[in-house]
């Protein structure tokens, strides 16, 4: 299927368009519909009457924007009208919601009269926390933002202008920096003279740009001082005192490029008449000034970014307006000014010199994303431009005086997590836990990148000090290949073999296993693997946990945690347990990873392992037995297994909240016990679910990750004396940094 049949397929299949309104409060009982309407909703509206801030409390003002197009300026397409533009408004929308979690009503205006455009976007105030104009033609954009900025107390934010100067605003901080050169020395030229080329000028000089060393164009050629044909109060003010009347001309010795204008525009030579390293926006969409590999083929030197996911520095919008909007909107911004679009641009710059996620080199079918050339800003499915450049962008609307809320940095970023998932949500309380008392973790697969990068971001978090298994001179290797910064003052490397303390290791060891198979010899050859060696170090005392098993399967990193590292004396058998995050609601399961039939008395362990693990997270458990069986519906060994596990878990801990044996509709569905089972002990739903066998709780888990959408944090090896636990095969570094998090929560509850 082609691309046109493709595009068309997708936005009429199922629900025309892209957007649909949703409730964000329950209307399912004659209550709750005179809590919605009427006579609840007089109410907020008399609040509202006597405070209009409390719009901002009682509606959805306040996450509300308005994409407001009259069709006169569509990417790519030219003036097709308001209509026509409509599936670009929606799909502004779809952006919004996707990565800033901002709703939006498109708004399409009939009409090519800019005053309308203006007296119509007025009047809508009462209903927006903010409007993006999109797609408005140049010059009656500027004077529109200008006009609806004057007269509204709300922001006001034409992307086509400002979004592209924002994010290759970006993109030439950090080029000029690789290139060993300052933004107030280069000649830049900037070829397009409409909304967003003079916007990027005007940024660029707000970054440090000299004005004078700016040379634009337009399809008549250089906007020079004394040119009367084409000009306009805008272009006037980048009117440059040069003898150079084109394109080609004006090019010769540049240090960048800025494209803003048509394809092909742009020739081989004109590139190789350019300054020493130059750099190289083409930005012209479908197809920019120049392609990237005839640029690349004209210099070797050069820098290089284009609109397009195909090549490397990709200057996408997306970089900028959620994330502008989002923190405008939370501090109730007046305005978005230029202390904001500059806190957006340096907060892109630096993030691009942090160390980037697996899941976003995945999304783009790379192995490793490093600062560098071909690595200039983020890419746009990096989910931490949000806690980057949204609270830069509030933080420099409060400095700047246009919030009219003040809110706290620290606690917003928090907020902006949860909005990225429950899963970063919950982790941040756990990695909060960790920073108080960091404790030092031993990775056994240390000689592996993913280890590695984890190991940074945990120093650079506060969460741990790591301790490297491996070969010295291979893990250095790798740190430079990849370019980290890894404080190696805070970090120990021990290759086990070379270890001082390898000998007594051995006999340690020899002494556990003497009658158990093992000989000295056996020993020594097992010590000098670091996933037995990892283990012993804690079970030593000379680290405080042990993480491993990112290139091993589960079993085998298992088998020497249990035969080094002792259960606690209240536990029959160590567990394993998932937390499933879900969008509105935490389940924590187990068994699913290490016992396959436990006995009644083990079930019982398992749950109180697991309540006190959920504890953890700050999740008071409501402990759900369950079988195939509802409160002895069916009297068989596996449902009365279940059934005397719950008896000896009241037994031994009479404060639990838990009930059983139950079906697991029955534990979830609130309904099911108020009528069927009004007798039950347990208040659903429950977030504690523990399964009869390993086949049953292995089953669900899964099912519920692929079937259900939910995030998981997990294995969770419970019942251990000292921290150990178990990555999964081939997870990604952030995985592995949470369950360093995890790791050391547990090692500071076994001080306490």
């Amino acid at each position: 299927m082609s691309l046109k049949q493709d595009a068309l397929e997708y936005h009429r299949r199922g629900r025309k368009g892209k957007v649909e309104v949703i409730a964000s409060k329950p209307c399912s009982t004659q209550r709750d519909l005179s809590l919605a309407y009427t006579p609840g909703v007089a109410q907020p509206c008399l609040e509202i009457e006597k405070n209009p801030e409390d719009a901002y409390n009682y509606t959805a003002k306040g996450n509300l924007v308005a994409v407001v197009s009259n069709g006169t300026a569509v990417l790519g397409l030219g003036n097709i009208g308001a209509l026509a533009g409509k599936p670009v408004m929606e799909g502004k929308g779809v952006l919004f919601k996707r990565f800033a979690d901002i709703d939006v009503f498109d708004i399409e205006l009939n009409t090519l009269d800019a005053d309308e455009v203006i007296r119509t976007v007025q009047i809508l105030e009462p209903t927006f926390g903010g409007i993006n104009l999109e797609d408005i033609k140049a010059p009656e954009c500027f004077y529109i933002e200008e006009e609806l900025k004057k007269t509204m107390n709300i922001p006001v934010f034409h992307d086509d202008q400002h979004g592209t100067a924002i994010i290759s605003g970006a993109a030439l901080i950090n080029a000029v920096e690789l290139v060993n050169k300052k933004l107030q020395d280069v000649i830049v030229v900037v070829n397009g003279a409409g909304a967003a080329g003079i916007a990027c000028a005007k940024l660029y000089v707000k970054l440090g740009v000299t004005l004078e060393n700016i040379i634009m164009c337009d399809t008549k050629g250089v906007i020079y001082k004394g040119r009367q044909e084409g000009m306009n109060r805008y272009k006037e003010i980048f009117a440059s005192d040069t003898k150079a009347r084109t394109l080609e001309e004006a090019m010769k010795g540049a240090d960048v490029f800025c494209g803003v204008s048509a394809a092909n525009c742009v020739t081989q030579d004109m590139v190789r008449s350019m300054a020493k390293n130059p750099i190289i926006f083409a930005m012209a969409n479908p197809d920019p000034e120049i392609t990237y590999d005839a640029a690349k083929a004209a210099r070797k030197d050069l820098i290089m970014a284009t609109g397009r996911s195909d090549f490397p520095n990709q200057v996408n919008n997306v970089l900028g307006f959620p994330y502008i909007f989002r923190g405008a909107l939370d501090v109730r911004a007046r305005s978005i000014n230029d202390e904001m679009k500059i806190a957006a641009s340096y907060a892109l710059a630096k993030l691009a010199k942090e160390d980037v996620p697996d899941l976003v080199c995945k999304a783009y079918g790379v192995d490793h994303l490093i600062f560098g050339p071909e690595y200039i800003i983020p890419k746009p499915f990096d989910p931490r431009v949000l806690l980057w450049e949204t609270p830069a962008v509030a933080k420099a609307a409060m400095e700047s005086g246009v919030a009219q809320v003040k809110i706290d940095l620290d606690e917003y970023r928090d907020q902006l997590e949860a909005r990225l998932g429950k899963l970063r949500e919950v982790m941040r309380i756990v990695i909060s836990k960790a920073q108080q008392m960091p404790k030092r973790v031993v990775y056994t697969e240390a000689e592996h990148p993913k280890i590695l990068r984890a190991a940074s971001l945990v120093i650079d978090e506060g969460i741990a000090q790591p301790i490297l298994l491996g070969r010295r001179e291979v893990i250095l290797k790798q740190i430079e290949e990849l370019g980290l910064e890894l404080n190696l003052d805070k970090t120990e490397i021990i290759n086990p073999i070379e270890s001082p303390n390898y000998e007594a290791y051995c006999q340690t060891y020899f002494k556990m296993r003497a009658r158990k198979g093992r000989t000295l010899d056996v020993i020594r050859q097992l010590m000098k693997e670091p996933r037995v060696y990892g283990p012993m170090m804690v079970a030593m005392g000379d680290a405080d946990c042990v993480v491993a098993g990112l290139i091993t399967n589960y079993p085998d990193t298992l088998r020497p945690f249990l035969r080094v590292i002792e259960k606690r004396p209240d536990v029959h058998k160590i567990a394993g347990m998932y937390m499933l995050l879900f969008k509105n609601q935490i389940v924590c399961c187990a068994d699913t990873t290490v016992n396959i039939d436990p006995t009644a008395e083990e079930l019982a362990d398992i749950a109180i392992l697991t309540a006190e693990t959920a504890r953890r997270f700050d999740i008071e458990p409501k402990i759900a037995m369950l079988s195939f069986s509802n409160f002895g519906s069916v009297e068989h060994p596996m449902s009365l297994k279940v059934k005397k596990a719950t008896e000896i878990v009241k037994a031994k801990a009479p404060n639990l909240m838990i009930d059983g044996e139950m079906q697991s509709d029955t534990a979830i569905f609130p309904e099911i016990i108020k009528t069927t089972f009004p007798f039950s002990t347990l208040k659903p739903p429950a977030n504690i679910l523990i399964f009869p066998d390993l086949g049953a709780g292995n089953i669900a888990y899964k099912l519920l990750i692929r079937l259900g959408g939910a995030e998981a944090i997990g294995p969770i090896l419970m019942g251990l004396k000292k921290s150990a636990h178990v990555l999964q095969q081939g997870c990604e570094v952030n995985d592995i940094v949470n369950m360093t998090a995890i790791a050391v929560v547990e090692a500071q509850k076994n001080e306490s």
